[in-house]
């Protein structure tokens, strides 16, 4: 029997192979966009998996695109050419002004997956019971993670955070229904961790999966111990989707490889980051670049 589209391979030969194909549909899809058209340098599309070819595509930051007006990002740098937009994903905006990136119907069933596969990771599957306490609100983590729960058989509760969910009634929720998975914040957690402490609440769960803020490891401990449950914590963009999770926590994120290509790259010449050495995250959306093609984004220090 095939399997399943997005299934997860089952070799490094078979990786190689995804990369090199979606590597090169990238750029294809890249060139057919105005803004990239007048950026991309003329490539040897067979040799693309040569370091020094590779090496002229042009890095993108996001000062780049929010450097954007409305009309040139979505006329000039997104296609005109796919499926059919079915959602807008807002980046994070901690450092600026917030983008909305055109996510096609083909773009949501990868992005479905990418979340789904953090579930798999942490161990946690059919019959088991989600509170999800990210936000519910224009940033897509919340409705994601609790949207693409149904391909693992998992159970969902749609709290949303503390703004539309009060602290107070999230513990009930969590007593009342008694979730084996709790997924948020880890700031969140810890936050619902001291609450319940105060209020003399026990809370017995399995599973801890947080996401979009690093995780220390006293507030690991922290929440651990409140909460009885292991802590994973899962690492994405909005501009790609989810791209990894911890299947052993504190020991680093195991990336979807099939779905990105990763490079972390010395930050002033551009080669490759020696092993041990802080440099820049840069990010090739292999599949999610049907609207939005990103062929080499910058995605801050790793």
């Amino acid at each position: 029997m095939p399997r399943p589209a997005f299934s997860v391979p089952t070799s490094r030969e078979e990786i190689r192979r995804l990369q090199k194909e979606r590597k090169r549909a990238a750029v294809e899809r890249a060139s057919q966009s105005p803004f990239w058209k007048k950026r991309l340098p003329s490539l040897n599309l067979e040799k693309l998996e040569d370091p020094d070819i590779w090496r002229k595509i042009p890095i993108l930051d996001k000062d780049t695109l929010r450097a954007l007006s409305d009309a040139q990002f979505y006329g000039e740098f997104c296609h005109s050419s796919h499926d059919g937009v079915a959602e807008y994903w807002r980046s994070g905006g901690v450092t600026g002004q917030p983008l909305f990136y055109p996510r096609s119907f083909r773009d949501i069933e990868v992005g479905l997956e990418s979340f789904a596969r953090t579930f798999d990771c942490a161990g946690a599957g059919r019959g088991e019971r989600a509170h999800v306490s990210f936000p519910m609100g224009i940033h897509p983590v919340g409705q994601i993670y609790a949207r693409c729960a149904a391909s693992r058989g998992i159970t969902v509760n749609w709290a949303g955070s503390g703004a539309s969910t009060p602290s107070a009634l999230q513990l009930e929720l969590i007593q009342r229904l008694k979730p084996t998975i709790w997924l948020g914040m880890s700031s969140y957690a810890l936050h619902l961790a001291n609450l319940a402490e105060a209020k003399g609440i026990s809370l017995s769960l399995k599973y801890i999966m947080t996401s979009a803020e690093p995780v220390s490891q006293a507030k690991r401990d922290k929440i651990e111990r409140t909460f009885g449950a292991k802590l994973t914590d899962n690492f994405g963009m909005t501009e790609a989707g989810m791209m990894g999770s911890e299947d052993v926590p504190g020991a680093g994120f195991r990336i979807w490889t099939d779905m990105y290509f990763i490079e972390v790259l010395d930050p002033k010449s551009l080669e490759p980051a020696r092993e041990g050495e802080v440099g820049t995250l840069v990010v090739t959306t292999l599949r999610t670049n049907n609207v939005t093609p990103f062929p080499s984004s910058s995605a801050g220090t790793a």
